[in-house]
């Protein structure tokens, strides 16, 4: 049997531009997109702490070392510049995986720059 685990987090991520009208979904800069083991077109969980919205869409690449999370096309009405957020992304796992797994964990300041990874 699977069982779906959280694979990783990046916690308190604050949204730094937001466009209906812009092509792609949920943008982060590509640094911690790498610190929390997340992957470009990867399936994520939005949860927004500002407004209490929750939604899932895909991970694109922002500029390295920029900070950015951009929040998408449909997805922008569900979060706006300032809004604090947490990303998530699950793994299935088996049953003798779950024994020895941990999540990655990364937690920002208020400039989206990188506090503590925790696994």
């Amino acid at each position: 049997m699977m069982v779906s685990y959280l694979k990783s987090k990046i916690h308190r991520a604050i949204v730094t531009q937001s466009d209906i009208h812009y092509e792609g979904s949920l943008g982060i800069d590509e640094n911690l997109m790498k610190a929390a083991g997340m992957r470009e077109f990867e399936k994520v969980e939005i949860y927004n702490v500002s407004n209490g919205e929750r939604f899932s869409t895909y991970l694109i690449k922002e500029e390295a070392g920029s900070g950015q999370i951009g929040v998408y096309g449909a997805a922008a009405h569900k979060a706006k510049p300032g809004d604090v957020i947490i990303i998530t992304s699950y793994c299935l796992l088996t049953e003798e995986e779950v024994e020895f797994h941990l999540p990655k964990i990364v937690l920002l300041d208020g400039n989206n720059k990188i506090k503590l990874v925790k696994n």
